[in-house]
This record gives structure tokens, C-alpha cells and sequence, in this order.
């Protein structure tokens, strides 16, 4: 343990400097959400017939308007789909209409139904954080640069693996139990690490569940017939946007989780001043950082310090702790300037890694490995 953590932190003083900001405003929620959603399908709708509409497939202006147009709906798509990560901290009850709009606007359709991101908790649970129990960490600053390499890449096959989790699985999981039970353990779950299994869910939520797959089965069957059936088409302009897109969006939510932490556990429990400085805020150039990280993300160690603060807030409170915590707090040492910066520290830890490992003898190589 370094000197850095081995100072306190005292959480009692950081409650009471937000202790008013803990209560989400729905009407932001909504319109945030609403916004965000109904403007990424209009321009999603909008790339795709544009060739048809403007009459034309070639030219430099053509393409670069097709790609701007493109970047800006993965930017209104990621900060939609964001939303899951506050809805997974709601109170029990609360919200119910809001996570149903969700779900059928954004959930279903992107094949990331809300019952997905349930284990985010424990990601925050003290015990869990950075172990094989926490499925959102991956040991980045331990490991090869290849292991960065690898987790963005995942990007590429995501979307069709999703795709087959609720087009065939699904279905078949519901006639033989067996396949239903891998195929939750080891595909049901947004998560870093493609080695995550599952805990089996229980019977609480067993119905949402089961609701959420059939909706999104039912989604993917009409998204394979629509071509062929409606259109005539051998391969419909539709697949190769929308896996076009899920790949964007995937990667633009890889790049900005690699920046959420400094990724320094190697698998132990972590003491909760550890945990916070394995955490990121990024709160400078806002009108920038907001695009990568929407809905809060942006203010990583703060989430992780007050999970159930409304994202709304989470500036406003950043800003007083800012003012009236000590000098010396371990919070103002989560504060980043840059993401590019901290990804290219990132890979430094990685390099140095290797070099390390390169340099032992075998016996203390595999001991490290």
C-alpha cells in the first residue's frame, strides 16, 4: 500500500458536502433520455436513406456527410444506452415507467435488455471490486498491451454474438433447460470480461427476464425477415448499418471504460481508499468530454464514491467537494485532464508490464503470470 492511501478519507464529510443532491429529477431523466433516443433513430433512418434520397452513392460530399451524420447518431445511441447504468442504481419501485420506455426504445432494440446489467453491482461492492467476482474489471495495468488490443476488438463481434444470444438461444433455451443455463451464465451480462460467468439468476426477476428475451427474440426474427420478405432483398442495407453502428458504439463505450479506471488490481480486495484512486473524474472541457462520457460517466470516482447520485448532480457536487474537502484528500487525486493522456498511461503500465516480465527468471515469470 502506497502513502497515498494510507491516508484516510472520510466519507462522513464528503455525505454531508452532497448530502442535498442525492434526489434524481425525473423530468431531466425523461427529457435527457427521450432527446437522445428519438433523435438517434430519426438519424439512423436518415443515414440509411440517404443515398436513395439524394440519388446518389458517390462523391466526396456525399460520404462526408453520410459519415458525420453517422458519428453524431453513435454519440446520441451511446448516451441513450448510458441510461442502464443509472437505472441499475434506482431504489426498488421507483421509476418503473421510465425503465419500460427504455427497454422498448433502446433495451430491445440494441439487444442490451435492462436484466443485462444487473451484476454492475458488484462492481461497487467493496469485496467484489477488481476480483474474478466483478465482471466490469480487467487487470489492464498487470497484462500484456495485447490485452487492451484484445478488449477493443471485442467491438467486432459483439453484435453478431448478441444477435445469435437472442435470435436462436433464446428460443431454444426455452425447450431445453440446459442451454438456457449456459447461455445465461456465460452470455447475458454487459460486461469487460468475456471469462465472466454468471451467478443463475433467482426467480425474482425470472419474468422480467423472460419477457425482455422474448421481446428481443421477436425483435431479431423481424430484423432477419425484413429484407428478404418486405423488400426482396439478398442482403438488406439495414444489417450492415446497424452492425456498422453496434460496433461504434460498443467501441466508443470500450475507449471511454478504459479511462474510467487506472485498472491497478491484480485480483485482491482492494481497501475502499484503494478503490478510490483506482478511479477517474475527468470534469475539465466539459462540451467535450460530455460527448465520450455522457450521463456522468465522465465523473467515474465520484459514481463509485456515491453510486446512487443522480448524474445531474454529479457536477454540482464534484465542484463542492472540490471546494471544501482538505488539500491533501485523496479525491482530488482522481481528478484527469485528458482521456487520451490517461489511456496513453494506460499503456505505459502495460509496456513497463511486459518489460518486467521479460527480465524475471521463468520460476518468477509464471509466478507473475
Amino acid at each position: 500500500m502506497t502513502a497515498a492511501t494510507r491516508r484516510s478519507f472520510s466519507i462522513q464529510q464528503a455525505q454531508s458536502i452532497v448530502k442535498d443532491l442525492h434526489q434524481p429529477n425525473p423530468w431531466i431523466y425523461w427529457t435527457d433520455f427521450l432527446t437522445s433516443v428519438l433523435l438517434g433513430h430519426a438519424l439512423f433512418q436518415v443515414t440509411l436513406f440517404a443515398p436513395k434520397w439524394l440519388q446518389t452513392e458517390s462523391g466526396l460530399l456525399f460520404w462526408s456527410i453520410r459519415t458525420m451524420l453517422f458519428v453524431v447518431t453513435g454519440l446520441f445511441f451511446l448516451r441513450a444506452t448510458i441510461f442502464t447504468h443509472e437505472m441499475v442504481h434506482f431504489r426498488k419501485g421507483t421509476f418503473s415507467g421510465f425503465r419500460i420506455a427504455w427497454n422498448m426504445l433502446c433495451g430491445i432494440p440494441f439487444l442490451i435488455p435492462s436484466f443485462t446489467y444487473y451484476p454492475h453491482i458488484d462492481h461497487h461492492r467493496r469485496k467484489s471490486y477488481g476480483t474474478d467476482e466483478d465482471g466490469e474489471y480487467l487487470e489492464l495495468s498487470h497484462n500484456s498491451r495485447w490485452a487492451i488490443v484484445g478488449y477493443l476488438s471485442l467491438s467486432l463481434i459483439i453484435p453478431p454474438i448478441a444477435f445469435f444470444r437472442f435470435a436462436v438461444l433464446s428460443p431454444l433455451g426455452w425447450f431445453f433447460p440446459g442451454i438456457h443455463a449456459w447461455s445465461f451464465k456465460h452470455l447475458s451480462t454487459m460486461v469487460m470480461d468475456p471469462m465472466y460467468v454468471r451467478p443463475l439468476g433467482n426467480v425474482a426477476f425470472a419474468r422480467t427476464r423472460f419477457i425482455q428475451e422474448l421481446a428481443c427474440a421477436a425483435f431479431c426474427w423481424g430484423f432477419i425477415l425484413k429484407g428478404p420478405l418486405l423488400m426482396g432483398l439478398v442482403v438488406d442495407p439495414l444489417w450492415i448499418q446497424a452492425y456498422l453502428m453496434g460496433v461504434f458504439v460498443i467501441f466508443l463505450n470500450s475507449v471511454r471504460t478504459l479511462g474510467a479506471h487506472r485498472w491497478t488490481s491484480e485480483g485482491e480486495e482492494l481497501s475502499f481508499e484503494e478503490q478510490l484512486l483506482d478511479s477517474l473524474n475527468y470534469p475539465h472541457r466539459p462540451w467535450f468530454t460530455e460527448l465520450w462520457g455522457p450521463v456522468g460517466t465522465r465523473y467515474h470516482a465520484l459514481h463509485h464514491l456515491f453510486p446512487t447520485l443522480p448524474y445531474h448532480n454529479l457536477g454540482i457536487a464534484h465542484r463542492r467537494l472540490m471546494d471544501h474537502l482538505p488539500p491533501d484528500s485523496l479525491y482530488r487525486e482522481t481528478v484527469r485532464i485528458s482521456l487520451l493522456s490517461e489511456l496513453r498511461e494506460l499503456w505505459k503500465r502495460a509496456a513497463m508490464y511486459e518489460r518486467n516480465v521479460a527480465t524475471e527468471k521463468p520460476e518468477e515469470s509464471r509466478r507473475a503470470a
